[in-house]
């Protein structure tokens, strides 16, 4: 999962460098926090937040695949 997301935000952004994903393991749920630089904050976003939640619906679609669930952040 953590390199999914990672694959995919580098893609996306300018400062491919400076994209990290950290993950908070719990017994049914993990955490993904992305974090990016500031520039590149509005591209993970995208407008009205559509580049998000297709980030996060195919976070859930891989999870579901391995019975666990994933959910992400984008850190600040």
């Amino acid at each position: 999962m953590k390199d999914l997301i990672t694959y995919i935000a580098k893609a996306l952004v300018d400062n491919p460098e400076e994209v990290t994903v950290s993950e908070v393991e719990g017994e049914q749920t993990s955490v993904l926090e992305l974090k990016v630089a500031k520039d590149d904050l509005g591209k993970i976003i995208g407008k009205q937040g559509r580049t998000a939640r297709a980030l996060r619906t195919i976070l859930s679609a891989a999870s579901a695949k391995i019975k666990k669930r994933a959910v992400l952040e984008i850190m600040e």
